[in-house]
């Protein structure tokens, strides 16, 4: 199991950190990605250094996508030619497509959710053509959520879509949420 994580400048930290956090400890391979650049600084200033190019990923090689929120951070990943590619290639191949806090709309934009159920940071909801009230929503192939007080469920719902309810749940009591 494989996933990307694009970060942009701007990122939510606690959307970011605990995806990649939660799905490490799964046992899930996570490829940090920088849209654009090698050096990519959060919205509270935390400074990353990602793992990958993003010319050097090959969609063929993940399972799944998975974009934090963040403004301006949704925004910029928004403006990326290459990251709306690679969502649209997993899109075709039925792989995995998270989204958190407002980049569901970037999935929206693109008519990824015009026959999807989802959910949004509260207040956008007006962005999306099926919103749901809702921390967590699952349609099919995508996985919305609302925003950095849903990351811990967000990232448990990816690892159970992974690698199953039973990891889930260890992880769950594990972590002790």
């Amino acid at each position: 199991m494989k996933i990307l994580v694009p970060l942009a400048n701007g990122f939510e930290d606690i959307e970011a950190f605990t995806v990649i956090d939660i799905l490490r400890r799964a046992g899930i391979e996570v490829d940090i990605i920088g849209v654009p650049g090698n050096i990519i600084t959060s919205k509270v200033g935390v400074r990353v250094i990602v793992d990958k190019n993003l010319k050097d990923v090959k969609v063929e090689e993940y399972d799944g996508i998975i974009l934090p929120g963040g403004d301006p951070g949704y925004k910029n990943l928004e403006k990326s030619k290459e990251i709306i590619d690679i969502i649209k290639k997993m899109d075709e191949r039925k792989k995995l497509i998270a989204a958190i806090c407002a980049s569901p709309s970037i999935l929206a934009k693109i008519g990824l959710l015009d026959d999807k159920k989802a959910t949004i940071y509260p207040g956008m909801e007006k962005l999306l053509p099926h919103p749901r009230d809702e921390r967590v929503v699952i349609d099919k192939n995508v996985i919305t959520s609302q925003g950095p007080g849903t990351a811990i469920e967000f990232s448990l719902k990816i690892v159970e879509y992974l690698s199953g309810k039973q990891k889930a749940l260890a992880l769950r009591k594990a972590l002790v949420v």
